[in-house]
């Protein structure tokens, strides 16, 4: 299913949990909150929506590389004598600017995200924030496992579920773990609807559940993700209009 409609779907679920779970104050943070844990899964995949925004760095990160290059060389042959520290030194920086050169698309984003993800956790340890770490640890590692894998299945919807559940209680704001945990679990139940299906208890078992009626990108899949978002908005609407005996 396209990022648009995971994060369509993840929003109507925040409002969902805003306007039906009980003791859960509605909130816009709550439910902008449910979007983007709607997106998460699909940090997997380099080309994904939230990986380009979580990404935005992926640009410098070549010319990090050539950078720490002309450093590292300019280091040696000034400071280094002539013999086999500075040929060492020389070949070090010779791979920083090749690795930096060759970098493109999808690598470069998902060292962007590495970096995001690590300064994300080493803030979070600085802060003495346990949550922020591991969504830090999340950010970083997700690119580097294959799309629709491990953050597609309930062992992730339950890890972010408890990262909510710590953020909950550090904050004090209620209902961050229920935001987080229905809005990560939309995005799987949404692509159980694809032809390609989700693996929820990968690796214990391969099987992909599915319910095949979207292709994803085709016109016909463009439109039913469409009425599906439709029809969920208006369900959730009926639900909430009656809660308050509309």
């Amino acid at each position: 299913m396209r990022g648009s409609s995971h994060l369509v779907i993840g929003l109507i679920t925040g409002v969902a949990i805003a306007g039906l779970a009980p003791g859960v104050p509605a909130s816009l943070p709550g439910i902008a909150l449910a979007g983007f844990s709607a997106l998460a899964p699909d940090l997997d995949h380099p080309e994904s929506r939230l990986s380009q925004r979580l990404g935005f760095a992926q640009h410098y990160v070549r010319w990090a590389f050539v950078a720490a290059a002309l450093v590292i060389g300019a280091y040696s042959y000034l400071h280094l004598h002539v013999g086999g520290g500075q040929r060492l030194y020389y070949l070090i920086a010779l791979g920083f600017g090749l690795l930096g050169a060759g970098l493109q698309g999808g690598s470069t984003r998902r060292l962007a995200l590495l970096f995001t993800g690590l300064g994300t956790g080493v803030a979070g340890l600085y802060a003495g924030q346990v949550w922020l770490s591991l969504l830090g640890a999340f950010i970083a590692l997700a690119p580097f496992t294959s799309h629709r894998s491990w953050t597609h299945t309930v062992w992730a919807t339950a890890f972010w579920t408890y990262v909510g559940y710590l953020a909950e209680h550090h904050l004090g704001w209620r209902g961050v773990a229920l935001f987080a945990g229905a809005g990560y679990a939309s995005h799987l139940v949404a692509d159980t609807l694809t032809k390609a299906g989700v693996r929820w208890l990968f690796p214990l078992l391969g099987y992909s559940f599915k319910v095949p009626l979207i292709r994803t990108g085709s016109p016909s899949g463009n439109v039913l993700e469409v009425s599906i978002c439709a029809g969920y908005a208006l369900l959730v609407l009926g639900l909430i209009m009656g809660k308050i005996g509309f």
